[in-house]
């Protein structure tokens, strides 16, 4: 048996072998591997049993089994796997914050060999660094990127409310939502349920308001007028919304968009392909900006969730897993995926984003300009656990999100009409305590 290559995965980059920890081992027959993501769209589920079939076929005797996680339940079934010892072999698409904390409790693999067996050259400069919490070793690596909070837009919608450019500033933007608010169609799906996206999304605003909610030394910076005026801000777009966006999770505030009953937009690229089979009525007037800010002062943050892959450090079998993390990147098969949504997840290899197979899609051939304002977008965004380029890793993160005390904050200050200075102290109290452990 041979050692796996780069020439393997399809890069083209000459047939140099990879360390022993990744090389194909005796004992992989009549293995079987476990692959958890929470990634679980029809066209993902298609790229996926290709990537599946194409490396049990080159490692016979070898069962590779997807399971589906969720992006509101994956904390659970992740403990739940980590305190039975019963772990998936490799998990993909949980954001970087997650293994971040993770791999503080030293409950991953480092992926260096992953790393080295796609071809460290093949990457963008700088795509893991944000995986390298303790130097030297990668807790995980990208599988892609994500521009999460753009502002998705209908052209029709603006022209017929006689708005002539994107919304650069909050001011802007609710002056275009009450303009397009009419008949029927609200003007935003925020959410304002207590769950994942609403953290996340909240996050987003803080810094829109030029606030953060860790100092770079991962002091708790709450008690600010930006968090305040994010919480105003957000309360007053409540008007805008549709009714049931207090129970909003991510898949309700796309599909609102999607299928015309909001007028603006919050998510990743998913919403092109989304809008091509679901509702192409609309596909010609729909396009993308980076979302607003408080003011033009205030610079845009976008935020990259880093979509990832990482491995259990009990997953049986490494070598296998490691090899399997290693085959997801194999051009035919990470194209797929990539075009399962494309605009989605963002190619994190240059390799690929340069290939005819991946540039000639039809989506990404028609909206190019946006594609490519997401891809710019992302390249420079940030999360919680990585608030910007002078914060250390918050390896807490992905606990505070967990927590969801940010979206508490936002449910008490929001639905339940709470006083904004018990509000801000609580959440103050609250993520000094998580960060305590």
């Amino acid at each position: 048996m041979t050692d796996f290559s780069r020439r393997s995965l399809g890069l083209g980059l000459g047939a140099a072998a990879i360390a022993g920890a990744v090389a194909r081992p005796a004992e992989a027959q009549q293995t079987t591997l476990r692959w958890w993501s929470p990634q679980t769209a029809p066209a993902q589920r298609e790229a996926y049993n290709f990537q599946i079939r194409t490396f049990e076929e080159a490692n016979p005797g070898v069962r590779v089994v997807f399971e589906a996680t969720s992006d509101e339940g994956y904390p659970a079934q992740m403990a739940a796997a980590f305190a039975s010892g019963q772990v998936p072999s490799v998990v993909t698409h949980l954001p970087h914050f997650a293994v971040a904390t993770y791999w503080q409790n030293n409950l991953l693999e480092p992926m260096n060999d992953v790393i080295e067996a796609v071809g460290t050259a093949n990457y963008y400069e700088g795509a893991n660094r944000i995986y390298e919490i303790t130097p030297g070793q990668y807790a995980g690596t990208g599988i892609g990127s994500s521009a999460a909070n753009m502002m998705w837009l209908r052209r029709d919608l603006m022209q017929a409310a006689g708005i002539g450019a994107a919304p650069r500033t909050w001011d802007e933007l609710r002056d275009a939502c009450r303009r397009m608010q009419r008949g029927g169609v609200f003007g935003a799906p925020l959410p304002y349920a207590r769950n994942s996206m609403t953290s996340l999304i909240f996050v987003c605003f803080v810094h829109g308001a030029g606030g953060q909610v860790f100092t770079p030394d991962l002091q708790v910076a709450v008690d600010s007028d930006s968090f305040r005026n994010a919480l105003e801000f957000y309360k007053s777009m409540r008007e805008f919304c549709p009714p049931g966006a207090t129970n909003y999770s991510w898949g309700e505030s796309l599909t609102a968009f999607v299928a015309g009953a909001t007028a603006t937009g919050i998510y990743t690229g998913r919403v092109l392909a989304n809008v091509a089979a679901q509702n192409p009525r609309i596909a010609d007037s729909v396009t993308c900006a980076q979302y607003p800010t408080i003011s033009a002062s205030v610079p845009h943050w976008t935020f990259n969730d880093f979509p990832s892959v990482m491995i259990p450090k009990v997953a049986p079998n490494m070598a296998l897993a490691k090899r399997f993390a290693a085959h997801l990147f194999r051009a035919d098969g990470y194209i797929r995926q990539l075009h399962a949504a494309p605009g989605h997840v963002l190619p994190v290899l240059k390799t690929i984003s340069a290939m005819p197979q991946y540039q000639e899609n039809a989506l990404i051939t028609k909206y190019r300009a946006e594609v490519d304002l997401m891809s710019s977008s992302a390249a420079s965004g940030h999360n919680l656990g990585w608030e910007s380029t002078t914060h250390k890793p918050n390896t807490s993160a992905g606990r505070i999100i967990a927590s969801h005390v940010l979206a508490e904050a936002v449910q008490r200050y929001v639905v339940n009409n709470e006083l904004m200075a018990a509000v801000v102290s609580t959440t103050a109290q609250r993520l000094e305590q998580i960060m305590r452990g």
